[in-house]
């Protein structure tokens, strides 16, 4: 069975984030599969992506997103493309609009949960808003078919705000384009010398500068001797930053996709991160995937990606110097820092992106059998 599918997004390219980058991996399938697709969303590069069809539509900035509004037009565009299903990706607003367009036209949605919004709320101040905010959040996702989460802590959370129908499915991570063995290429190693001249190890991060982020808490490695901290990236606090950190050997680089993003992900020795607030954690994968040795906080999504001493280290985010101290021991101990990296790559070789849309593809199958729809065969990938 083909099927029309409307994906319905917050982000999408030019933007490039978690949720913009999961939606262009799932039109990837899409098409391998055949199948049609359109994409609704505040941002879009061009008339068509990847041969599919997008529509640009009226935004706002809100949390340094751009939040996309409903309009009579969302609604006759889904309308005309009359689709078998309705993936909505992190929605807010303009999700919203589409789960609800779903559920009076009987047709099937699926609603991704990818990024918390009343956390992010507290996160700028706005700490009395978050009951609001989760009702609304828990309005955005109550028509849809099925409502999907990253690990069962969001599950858990959703099913709090009376929302049903929940189930797990997270991210998937470029095995190829992540690997190891990057680390032996020529480019790498040259790049290596540039970054560290003098041999120093090579201690990164990978993401958006914003606040909540919290790579300003780089500066806690000051007295980390013969080591480069590499921030790779870009947004509203890269300036500030820039400032703060003075103090430490810290090279940005700015935003970086594709071979050259693989290539820096091959040149660190470690990858920090300590924002407490992922729903997820797709850099923490990344940098699994690629071979480097992972510090995250023991709370959100990292918890459900690292198992502590043997992917990776999960730190206590409020323990003074339990990162500084953490860092120093895997910078000194090769041998350590290798197995906990062998251990980081084994624990994602079943998380290809592949596999990832495969089990979202079971879960299209699901909702079009709740709605009565059985498809001739399982809506799988290859």
């Amino acid at each position: 069975m083909k099927l029309r599918i409307a994906i319905v997004t917050e982000s999408f390219p030019p933007v490039f984030n978690g949720v913009a980058n999961s939606v262009v991996r799932v039109l990837e399938t899409i098409k391998d599969l055949g199948h049609e697709a359109i994409v609704i969303a505040p941002t879009t590069p061009g008339e068509y992506f990847n041969g599919f069809r997008t529509y640009q539509v009226a935004s706002v900035p809100v949390f340094q997103f751009q939040l996309g509004l409903p309009s009579a037009a969302v609604s006759k565009i889904l309308s005309d493309f009359r689709p078998d299903l309705v993936h909505a990706a992190s929605p807010v607003l303009l999700g919203a609009q589409a789960v609800t367009w779903a559920e009076k036209n009987g047709v099937p949605s699926v609603a991704v949960f990818q990024t918390d919004l009343a956390a992010y709320a507290e996160r700028y101040g706005f700490k009395v808003l978050r009951p609001m905010m989760d009702k609304l959040m828990a309005s955005f996702h109550a028509g849809a078919t099925i409502n999907l989460a990253p690990n069962t802590e969001v599950k858990s959370y959703l099913q709090n705000i009376g929302l049903k129908n929940i189930e797990i499915w997270g991210r998937g991570v470029d095995l190829e384009l992540f690997h190891p063995n990057r680390k032996a290429t020529a480019e790498v190693k040259v790049l290596r010398e540039q970054l560290a001249p003098n041999g120093e190890k090579i201690v990164g991060y990978v993401g958006r500068l914003a606040a909540e982020k919290r790579v300003d808490r780089f500066a806690e490695f000051s007295d980390i001797k013969n080591t480069v901290f590499l921030i790779v990236g870009d947004g509203p606090e890269r300036a500030a930053l820039e400032t703060k950190l003075a103090k430490i050997n810290v090279k940005f680089v700015g935003k970086q996709t594709g071979e050259d993003l693989a290539n820096y992900y091959a040149a660190m020795d470690a990858f920090v991160h300590f924002g407490t607030e992922e729903t997820f954690g797709q850099t923490i994968q990344e940098a699994q995937a690629a071979g480097a040795t992972v510090l995250a906080p023991n709370s959100g999504g990292p918890k459900f990606l690292i198992e502590s001493g043997k992917s990776g280290f999960l730190i206590d985010p409020e323990l003074k110097n339990a990162y500084s101290n953490q860092l120093g021991i895997v910078l000194a101990d090769e041998e350590l820092s290798q197995r906990i990296a062998e251990g980081g790559r084994r624990s994602v070789l079943n998380k290809s992106w592949q596999a990832n849309n495969s089990k979202l593809f079971e879960f299209y199958s699901k909702a079009l059998a709740m709605h009565g729809v059985e498809t001739a065969e399982p809506l799988q990938v290859a």
